[in-house]
């Protein structure tokens, strides 16, 4: 039986890890034993920050949602509440972009909002 050579396949599979470090400073980008720890740790960064954006965003939505509320004398909980009890149904990725880019379409939903409440 032949001796079989695995040269070609180490050679790819270093390629691939040296490909995806590309960029990293220092012996990460060029030492395959280095490279490899510095990919594992960028790919687990990559899973946890995917989760975490999310989050993240949620939270800025509210803030804005928050600010543009505030300036029509509401809080967010007692807008949120009235939206609910008028049955409108937006999530707060939209109204977070009306507040941004539209007030006065999202002051007229504010307006709305209270007269449901009162």
């Amino acid at each position: 039986m032949s001796r079989t050579k695995r040269g070609v396949t180490s050679r790819a599979r270093h390629k691939k890890v040296l490909k995806a470090v590309k960029g990293q400073w220092g012996r990460r980008k060029n030492t395959i034993r280095i490279a490899r720890q510095a990919m594992e740790k960028a790919l687990q960064y990559a899973y946890r920050d995917r989760r975490a954006k999310k989050r993240e965003f949620r939270s800025l939505w509210i803030q804005r949602i928050n600010a543009g509320v505030r300036a029509e004398g509401l809080t967010y909980s007692r807008f949120i509440n009235g939206l609910n009890k008028s049955k409108i149904k937006l999530d707060r990725k939209v109204l977070a972009d009306l507040a941004y880019n539209n007030p006065e379409a999202f002051k007229s939903l504010v307006k709305k909002v209270q007269l449901s409440v009162k």
